[in-house]
């Protein structure tokens, strides 16, 4: 695009600084060309505002101008304030770190006493059943081949299957379907 002859008037006659500046750290240094020991709070884009304030004066009212700045609030800025948040955050997750150690330490601790307390019950109980009440070892007889099939044939009808569980209620729009009596 190739500039006319002439200017045009409201528009390329007059130089408007911009409105708005660079927000963030790293662009603020980069459109200043700013090493990062710079102070980037002070290449800020601000801008200039000029109002017309009414004072009050022993009942008079005055009008006087005043002139303002704005700036921006300056984003990713390192503050004094962020390094020490960092610092303490890394410290209480450090911290939340050994006392969750030290709890389990203590818990293995409670767990192995809890579990010494309940062997030595289980010994001293099995002891005493042991000394009270001796139950005699009876030999177990052994039988001839032909009783045991015997045996055999009266245990396998007694293992039948279970009954049979009654039908549940169909779901739909009619009655539901009538209970079974007790038994």
């Amino acid at each position: 695009m190739v500039k006319g002859e002439g200017e045009v008037t409201g528009l390329t006659d007059s130089e408007r600084p911009r409105r708005l500046g660079p927000k963030r750290v790293s662009h603020i240094r980069q459109s200043f060309a700013l090493r990062k020991k710079d102070d980037v709070r002070k290449y800020v884009v601000m801008r200039k505002i000029e109002k017309q304030v009414t004072k009050k004066k022993d009942g008079e009212e005055t009008k006087e101008d005043r002139v303002f700045y704005t700036a921006p609030k300056i984003q990713r800025l390192i503050t004094e304030t962020r390094l020490r948040r960092k610092r303490l955050n890394k410290k209480m997750k450090k911290d939340r770190w050994a006392a969750t150690k030290d709890a389990h330490v203590a818990y293995e601790k409670l767990l192995s006493k809890f579990l010494k307390e309940k062997k030595a019950a289980f010994k001293s109980s099995q002891a005493a059943k042991s000394v009270t009440a001796p139950e005699p070892v009876k030999p177990t007889p052994v039988k001839a081949a032909a009783p045991a099939k015997k045996a055999a044939a009266t245990k396998a009808p007694a293992a039948k299957a279970p009954p049979a569980k009654p039908a549940k209620a169909a779901k739909g729009k009619g009655k539901a379907a009538p209970k079974d009596e007790k038994l």
